[in-house]
């Protein structure tokens, strides 16, 4: 298989479940990689795990086809409509062969 996109997503960890469910669902065969307990500060809010800021974030990643960007894009929309509240972003960005 070869892949077009990256795909990242940062999301709050409250809709990490979700997200990978959905994911695992519409594309059985996905592979990513996720990163746990990311702290940082986004357009909504800061996430640092701490008294103050408590909550925390994650990131995946996974490399992609077209059809499976599109895929993950509906599901970032679906879950971002079920959870407006939440902070959820969605990046791809295009593979190089070198």
């Amino acid at each position: 298989m070869e892949f077009e996109y990256r795909a990242e997503i940062i999301s709050n960890q409250s809709v990490q479940d979700d997200i990978i469910e959905l994911l695992e669902q519409e594309i059985p065969e996905v592979q990513y990689t996720i990163l746990s307990d990311i702290q940082g500060r986004g357009g909504r809010s800061k996430k640092l795990g701490d008294t103050v800021w408590p909550e925390m974030n994650f990131v995946l990643f996974t490399y992609v086809n077209l059809v499976q960007a599109k895929k993950i894009k509906a599901i970032i929309k679906a879950v971002k409509e079920k959870f407006p509240k939440e902070g959820i972003s969605l990046f791809f960005t295009r593979c190089e062969d070198l």
